[in-house]
């Protein structure tokens, strides 16, 4: 008998025995049909590479890479397996402060989009749009990537450079090559407009936005104000505890926004808010996606405002991420997302109650003159 046939006997041999061993666990964990099969074939896989490969096999990475596809396989833009570096990215980036360019992007039609760019950051600098279409990283195609993986990638050490190839206007190709740097996320700012209009711009909801916006918010209010204008435009979203802190503030007594799981299970977040204090317009665009959304649902459900400019995004989902055992994650959508009224916008999006929009090259911001003089109308009614 050759050694080659010797050999593929041996390896066949491990395998079944490895597989009637599973068998035995599965069954005892009580997984029958299909399943069984399931857990069979990938541990006779895993087994057959790990014996057979031309070269020595990490079985970490191929966990790691099990993993990886697992999640791939489900076709979600939003969920993605976190290895270490990138989950520690990721938790750097919710607490407020990263190494980055200072974009926030976003993920719909296959596309990986600029939704908005931070003031004075690199990204800012290197002259970075709006609407600018990333189609590869350091010379990788983003299409080599999963969605929220671009992101990760982009972060990084502040000091270091990454070369990003956009196209702009549908047509244009542009590189910019920009150094990262340390990103403050300032999420929330206001200021006094005429005749007792209070502004805030909210550009995401971090952990910091609802104490941020509140700051804002009061200062307005020492000042004198008299109706509010929250901006929500090109915000891409972030937390939902955040959005709803703030909807406190803005919302009427009741419910916010309802988290319904796949099993039914529903989780109802609410305002206790007894009154509101002042008329409120909130102008959202076609980037406004996720948290941004659930506030400006929630304030056009409930009366509590008018909403001005486009149509949002329809990002409706939640995520949850999960650690695992090595210093990975998994980021799963878990939970789609309604208004107070039952409306799911995923993929949908929320329509304003006046629709205009912003004209490119246009010297003046025709969303904000329009979202002024409907609040008028508003203050005047009060009077």
């Amino acid at each position: 008998m050759s050694k080659i046939k010797l050999g593929a006997i041996i390896v066949v041999t491990a395998v079944v025995s490895v597989l009637l061993t599973l068998g035995g666990i599965c069954y005892a964990l009580g997984m029958t049909g299909q399943k069984v099969g399931d857990v069979l074939r990938f541990a006779g896989a895993m087994k057959f590479i790990e014996s057979r490969y031309v070269n020595d096999v990490d079985t970490t990475k191929l966990m790691d890479g099990a993993i990886s596809g697992m999640v791939q396989s489900l076709g979600d833009p939003h969920s993605i397996y976190l290895e270490p570096k990138m989950y520690r990215q990721l938790m750097d980036h919710t607490e407020g402060s990263f190494g980055g360019v200072g974009i926030y992007m976003g993920f719909k039609d296959n596309k990986v989009s600029v939704i908005s760019v931070m003031e004075d950051s690199p990204a800012a600098k290197a002259g970075m749009e709006a609407n600018d279409e990333i189609l590869a990283v350091d010379g990788t195609p983003v299409t080599e990537m999963q969605p929220e993986e671009v992101a990760l990638h982009i972060r990084g050490e502040a000091g270091t450079s990454v070369t990003l190839s956009v196209r702009r206007n549908g047509t244009e190709s542009k590189e910019f090559v920009v150094t990262r740097d340390i990103i403050q996320v300032k999420t929330s700012a206001g200021k006094m407009l005429e005749d007792g209009m209070g502004y805030i711009r909210i550009a995401s909801f971090s952990e910091n936005t609802p104490e941020e916006f509140k700051a804002s918010y009061e200062q307005l209010e020492q000042e004198g104000m008299k109706g509010l204008i929250i901006d929500l435009r090109e915000n891409p979203g972030g937390l939902v505890t955040s959005s709803v802190a703030i909807a406190n503030m803005v919302v009427p007594e009741g419910p916010v926004v309802s988290v319904v799981e796949r099993s039914g299970k529903k989780e109802e977040y609410t305002s206790d808010l007894k009154e509101v204090k002042y008329p409120l317009v909130v102008l959202i665009d076609g980037n406004s996606a996720s948290a941004a959304e659930i506030l400006a649902g929630a304030v056009q459900d409930t009366g509590a405002g008018t909403l001005v400019g486009t149509k949002s995004y329809g990002k409706g989902s939640v995520q949850m991420v999960m650690p695992i055992f090595h210093d990975d994650a998994i980021k799963l959508t878990i939970a789609k997302y309604y208004t107070p009224k039952g409306r799911s916008i995923d993929g949908v999006g929320i329509d304003p109650d006046v629709n205009i929009a912003l004209q490119p090259g246009a010297s003046t911001d025709e969303q904000l003159a329009k979202a002024e003089d409907v609040l008028k109308g508003k203050m005047e009614g009060r009077e």
